[in-house]
Order: C-alpha cells, then sequence, then structure tokens
C-alpha cells in the first residue's frame, strides 16, 4: 500500500533537501515547491495529503498560501503544518487561525517534524469528529447528552466550558488558538476575548482535577490537549 504524498514547500534547497530525504526515508511519495504560487498549483492538482509549508516565501507569502488553500473547495481538506522561525508568534496565531493544523519552528529536528507529520496524517484519516463519545486519558465525553466523566464521577460543566473541551479533545495534540477556540464554541455562550477565553480555560483546569493538566497553554499561541 502506498504512503500518503507530501507536498513540501520552501526556497531554501538544503531545507527542501533535507525534509525530502527524511520524509522518502519513511516511504512517503514527496513533492517540492520553491515558491508561492507553485505551492497553490500543485496542491489543486496533485491533491497531496500534506503540506509543509514555510511562511518567509518569495512573492506570494505562506499565510497567503495557507489562506488560498484554505478557501479552495478543492483544497481546505489538506492539513498544513507551518515552518516558521523562532520568535515569530504572530504569524503562527495568523496561520493558525487561517486553517493550518501544526507549526515547527526553526531550526528543528527532522524526528520531532516527523512525528508532527504522522500526528497530523493520522489525524486526517480519523472520523472521530463525527463521533458520540470522546475518550482521552481517564476523561469520557458524551457529545449528545452533554455529559463529563473523569475516572466515571460525573463533572458539571457551562456551555462553554464544554464547547472548548471538545474542541480540544477532538484534535489531541493539536494546537488551537484562542480564536479557533471562540469560533468552535459560537452558538452557546459567546466568548469575545482572549482574556475570556483564558478564564474558561482556568475553570475547566479547575473542575476536570489531574485531567486538567493535560490542557496544555501554548506560549502566545493557544492551547492544546496532550496527547
Amino acid at each position: 500500500m502506498p504512503k500518503e504524498r507530501i507536498l513540501i514547500v520552501d526556497d531554501e534547497e538544503d531545507i527542501l533537501e533535507l525534509l525530502s530525504v527524511n520524509l522518502k526515508r519513511e516511504g512517503y511519495e514527496v513533492l517540492r515547491a520553491e515558491n508561492g504560487e507553485d505551492a497553490v498549483s500543485m496542491a489543486s492538482t496533485e491533491k497531496p495529503d500534506l503540506v509543509i509549508l514555510d511562511l518567509m516565501l518569495p512573492g506570494v507569502d505562506g499565510l497567503t498560501v495557507c489562506k488560498m488553500i484554505k478557501g479552495s473547495s478543492l483544497t481546505k481538506h489538506i492539513p498544513i503544518i507551518m515552518l516558521t522561525a523562532k520568535g515569530q508568534e504572530v504569524d503562527i496565531v495568523k496561520g493558525l487561525e487561517q486553517g493550518a493544523d501544526d507549526y515547527v519552528t526553526k531550526p528543528f529536528s527532522p524526528k520531532i517534524l516527523l512525528a508532527r507529520v504522522r500526528t497530523v496524517l493520522r489525524r486526517k484519516t480519523e472520523k472521530e469528529p463525527a463521533a458520540k463519545t470522546i475518550k482521552r486519558k481517564d476523561l469520557v465525553i458524551d457529545t449528545e447528552r452533554y455529559q463529563v466523566f473523569v475516572k466515571g464521577t460525573a463533572v458539571e460543566l457551562t456551555h462553554t466550558e464544554f464547547g472548548i473541551l471538545i474542541a480540544l479533545t477532538r484534535r489531541p495534540g493539536m494546537v488551537l488558538s484562542r480564536y479557533q477556540i471562540v469560533d468552535a464554541i459560537h452558538g452557546t455562550e459567546h466568548v469575545v476575548s482572549d482574556r475570556a477565553v483564558d478564564v474558561q480555560i482556568v475553570a475547566l483546569r479547575r473542575k476536570l482535577g489531574k485531567v486538567g493538566d493535560y490542557i496544555e497553554t501554548v506560549r502566545g499561541v493557544g492551547y492544546r490537549f496532550k496527547e
């Protein structure tokens, strides 16, 4: 059975070669693009299973490429891992808001990147968002009955806390920005500020006890539920 196809987008030849060698070694089929225009075109015509996208590209920058891929009905389902320089917190947040699935900062370890690739591809094939019950660690969530149990004990949550918990646990390991969290719970209680999200997270952790420790803060970006 053939492995998934991965499109690498970077204008640095050494990065392209490093990623290509390591991905092929793992059995993946590799496609390469050195600029944003080619990346958007190849995403549409080649339909890769994943895009590894550098944000610092000449011409059409990575954020625009991400927006274009996620904005097209033909390619919006393709997951994207962003490559960013250290300190680009603003760009990381913008990328996540455009629909990127994860990010890795340069310089990076190929082993860490490969682990992220496997995680994102695994999420892509899972059908869990349609599941009525979510199980994580000692946590069980009944999405139909709006019930949460920790080690068999019921935990009372507000609608907003429940929405945040579902958003995080359906995507274990994935970082969600505060804006993505707001979108996920829209239609229950409207959280309208970064501070409001932070307050809800604090309350949620407290109610979940030790399980709440699995909700990690990613400084300057947002939150994730530890895998």
